[in-house]
């Protein structure tokens, strides 16, 4: 149950390269691993297992063993997270990024990485600790929703933040107001200000 302020809140910023997940007011985050995902699909395997599934068919024919199609299962795809699980080879994987250009693109991948942070990284029970959680200045509004979505549903948080990643930059420096150029992988973010206003963003890609 949630400890009010004898509990400490989460931090977590998924970044385009890494994910950083720790505990408010300590100077550095408990974990750091990679934000990509190992993705293997059951296409793939099904490649691998084509010819002992149609030696099992032909055996099953002689026995007179019909497999109905509704007997069969959905494909689904098997993900990977953390540092140790991508660093294992494993056949028909495939490293993918669930954020592209700043936006997230695939919320099944993120919320196995939220997992992944709470569970196996920090070990705690997100239930009894409130979130703040780092978001792109330009975030839109579908995206916060479906990330509060997540957060209240699923992992039932008591309290949910999401902060701006150029005003969390400009608290860290200790000033009140400040000039944030955001450098990541497709685009620089300008922001005059500390709560960043949609007119005076500025996106540059490269």
């Amino acid at each position: 149950m949630y400890g009010g302020d004898e509990v400490s809140a989460i931090v977590l910023d998924l970044g385009s390269h890494t994910c950083k997940a720790g505990y408010a007011g300590e100077d550095a985050p408990k974990a750091v691993f990679p934000s990509v995902v190992g993705s293997i699909e059951q296409s793939g395997l099904d490649d691998a297992l084509k010819v002992e599934k149609e030696s099992e068919s032909v055996s099953e024919a002689k026995n007179g063993i019909k497999t109905s199609d509704s007997d069969k299962s959905k494909a689904k795809r098997k993900l990977y997270v953390g540092s140790q699980a991508l660093g294992y080879r494993r056949d028909y994987m495939e490293v993918l990024s669930p954020i592209k250009d700043g936006l997230v693109v695939d919320w099944d991948m993120v919320d196995n990485i939220w997992d992944h942070a709470f569970r196996e990284r920090l070990l705690i029970d997100p239930k009894a600790h409130p979130m703040l959680l780092a978001e792109p200045s330009s975030n839109p509004q579908q995206q916060r929703e479906r990330t509060a979505e997540l957060m209240f549903e699923k992992y039932n948080v008591p309290a949910l933040f999401l902060a701006k990643n150029a005003v969390l930059t400009s608290f860290a420096s200790g000033r009140a107001t400040s000039l944030v150029v955001d450098c990541i992988y497709w685009w620089n973010w300008l922001l005059p200000d500390l709560f960043p206003i949609s007119h005076l963003l500025f996106v540059l890609t490269i």
